[in-house]
C-alpha cells in the first residue's frame, strides 16, 4: 500500500509541474500566433516531413507528426496508467472504482448532451467537451499547496483516468477517416505477435516497442487514428516481473557479499567485483515490472516534452473573434459543455447514485470538494483541442473552438479554485 501511495504522489507531482509547463507553452503559443512571427509560426507546423522505407512512404506535416506520432506515445502512457489503475490502483476494486467511474460517466455524458442541444443539426463535435486535462487540473492544485485535501487529488486522478479511457473509445470509434480494410489483417497479425510475447512472459520492452511501431504504421494505414496503437500496445505490456522480489533480495545479498569478499588494496575493481555488479544489474532489470518501468520512462518524456510541444503547436490561435461569431453555436456548445455540463454531470450522477445506495462517497471527501472537482473537470484543454483537430477540418471552425476551449478552461479553473479555497476555509472554521 505504501508503494502505491508513493507512486501516486510521484505521479501527482510530475503531472502538476507538467500543468505549469502546459500553461507557459499555451501563453507562448498565443503570443507568437498574434505577433510579427505569426506567419512563420503557422508555416512551421505545415512543413512536410517524410519517412520512407523502401516503397513504403508516410508523408505528413510537422503538426500531424506531433498529433499522430508523438501523441501515440502519450496515449501509450495513458493506456499504461489505465491498466495499472485497473489492476492495482484506485480502480482495482468495485468499492474503490465505483465513485470515480460514476463521476466520469456523468462528466462525459452531460457535456456531450449539452453540446448536442446546441448543435442538433451537426453534433460531430460532441466529444470535445467530454475531455478533462489532468495535467492542467493538477497544476492548479499544486499552486494551492496544502489547502487541497489529498483525497480530492486521488479522486481527480481516478476520475481523469476513466475520462481518458472514454476519450480513447470516442477517438477510436467516432473520429476516423476513410477505412482501408485491407490493412486490418496486418494490424491484427502484429497485435497477435505482441500478445504472444506477453503470454510467453517476455519482459524485455524492446520487442514490444518495435512491434508497436509496426502496429502504429498499419493502424495509420487503416484510417483509424494512429494514437490508438499506443493504447492497444499498453494493454499488452506485462505487469509481472521476471524475478520475484524475495528472490531478488536473496540473490542481491549474495552478490553484495561476493563483492565485499573480494575487496583488495588496489584502487580499481577486480573481475570478481565486476561480475558481482553485473549480476546485480541483471537482476535489477529483471525484478522491475515492465509496465511500471515503461510508464516511468515515458512519463517524463510525455509530461515535459510531448505535451508542452503539443500545446505550443496546437494552442496558437489568432485572436480574431469573427470566427467565433461565425460558429457561435459550436463554440457555445463547447463552452457550456465544459463549464456547466461537466460539474452537473460529475456532481449530479454521483449524488443521485449515492442517494440510491448503489455507491458510497469516500468519507474523507466532502460534497463541496466533489463540486470543486466537477469544475476542475471542465478544464478540457489538451484532449479537447486534440479532439477538435479530429472533428473539424475547417481552419476557421478549429480556431473558433480553440478560443472557446481556452475561455472555458480558464473559467472552469477559476471557479474550481474558488470552491476549493471555500471548502478549505469551511473545514478550518469547523475545526475551531
Amino acid at each position: 500500500m505504501t508503494k502505491q501511495i508513493q507512486s501516486i504522489e510521484r505521479f501527482i507531482k510530475d503531472e502538476s509541474f507538467s500543468g505549469v509547463l502546459l500553461f507557459v507553452a499555451t501563453i507562448a503559443a498565443v503570443m507568437v500566433a498574434n505577433s510579427s512571427l505569426s506567419q512563420s509560426y503557422f508555416e512551421l507546423w505545415e512543413m512536410a516531413a517524410v519517412v520512407s522505407i523502401g516503397n513504403f512512404v508516410i508523408s505528413m506535416s510537422l503538426m500531424h507528426w506531433i498529433n499522430d506520432g508523438l501523441m501515440a506515445l502519450f496515449f501509450l502512457m495513458v493506456g499504461l496508467e489505465i491498466k495499472r489503475e485497473l489492476l492495482i490502483g484506485e480502480l482495482s476494486s468495485v468499492q474503490k472504482a465505483s465513485f470515480p467511474i460514476v463521476a466520469a460517466i456523468g462528466g462525459m455524458a452531460i457535456p456531450a448532451l449539452v453540446y448536442v442541444v446546441f448543435n442538433m443539426d451537426d453534433p460531430k463535435g460532441f466529444g470535445i467537451p467530454m475531455a478533462t486535462d489532468i495535467a492542467f487540473a493538477l497544476g492548479i492544485l499544486m499552486l494551492l499547496g496544502k489547502k487541497v485535501n489529498p483525497a480530492l487529488k486521488l479522486f481527480l486522478v481516478a476520475l481523469a483516468v476513466v475520462d481518458d479511457l472514454g476519450a480513447v473509445i470516442v477517438v477510436a470509434t467516432v473520429y476516423t477517416s476513410e477505412i482501408h480494410a485491407e490493412y486490418f489483417l496486418h494490424a491484427a497479425l502484429v497485435y497477435a505477435l505482441i500478445w504472444i510475447l506477453n503470454l510467453k512472459k517476455v519482459t524485455m520492452l524492446m520487442p514490444y516497442l518495435l512491434l508497436g511501431m509496426a502496429l502504429w504504421v498499419f493502424i495509420h494505414s487503416i484510417g483509424v487514428h494512429a494514437t490508438i496503437a499506443g493504447v492497444l500496445l499498453a494493454f499488452a505490456i506485462p505487469i509481472t516481473s521476471k524475478v520475484d522480489e524475495k528472490d531478488f533480495i536473496e540473490t542481491t545479498k549474495d552478490h553484495v557479499d561476493e563483492f565485499e569478499k573480494h575487496i583488495d588494496n588496489i584502487p580499481i575493481l577486480n573481475h570478481h567485483q565486476i561480475d558481482a555488479l553485473k549480476d546485480i544489474a541483471y537482476n535489477y532489470d529483471k525484478v522491475q515490472n515492465p509496465l511500471v518501468k515503461l510508464e516511468h520512462q515515458l512519463h517524463g518524456l510525455s509530461a515535459f516534452a510531448i505535451m508542452p510541444l503539443f500545446a505550443f503547436s496546437n494552442a496558437g490561435v489568432v485572436l480574431d473573434f469573427s470566427a467565433v461569431s461565425a460558429n457561435m453555436m459550436i463554440v457555445l456548445g463547447v463552452v457550456f459543455g465544459l463549464v456547466i455540463g461537466k460539474p452537473i454531470g460529475i456532481v449530479g450522477f454521483t449524488y443521485l447514485v449515492s442517494k440510491l445506495g448503489i455507491i458510497k462517497k469516500p468519507d474523507d471527501l466532502g460534497w463541496d470538494e466533489v463540486v470543486a472537482v466537477g469544475f476542475l473537470g471542465g478544464i478540457g484543454f489538451t484532449m479537447s483541442i486534440f479532439i477538435t483537430q479530429l472533428a473539424f477540418m475547417d481552419s476557421g471552425v478549429v480556431a473558433a473552438v480553440k478560443l472557446g476551449i481556452l475561455f472555458a478552461s480558464f473559467i472552469a479553473g477559476v471557479l474550481g479554485v474558488m470552491l476549493i479555497l471555500k471548502a478549505y476555509n469551511n473545514k478550518i472554521k469547523n475545526q475551531r
